[in-house]
């Protein structure tokens, strides 16, 4: 298992139903390909710091994830297809950040020392 940081910015005039929905979905493709969301932290309504899609603010959403690589696949192409979704971005949490976090459960990091 990998731990894995997951930001989405929704378009600012979604509603929240939508973007509940979509997290929903989000959670439940995590959780088919044996990996689950272990935090949803929603930032809220922050103004973006140039345009985008003709708008100015967006709706901030991070997620920290445990699961293996090949499973967010899907997640990802479904957030690309979403049209509520303005951006995403994975990234992969370093070994040691995951631990501190909580994320890879017992684990504890390979160093020697």
């Amino acid at each position: 298992m990998r731990a894995y940081e997951l930001m989405i910015i929704f378009d600012g005039d979604v509603e929240d139903t939508a973007v509940n929905a979509m997290l929903a979905n989000v959670n439940k493709l995590v959780e088919a390909g044996g990996g689950e969301v272990k935090k949803t932290d929603r930032w809220g309504r922050r103004r973006f710091a140039y345009e985008i899609n003709h708008k100015w603010e967006g709706i901030y959403v991070v997620l920290e994830i445990s699961t293996e690589g090949r499973d967010l696949h899907e997640v990802e192409r479904v957030l690309h297809l979403a049209d509520e979704v303005v951006r995403h971005k994975v990234m992969r949490l370093p070994e040691k950040e995951a631990v501190r976090r909580g994320l890879l459960g017992d684990a504890t990091p390979a160093t020697a020392g």
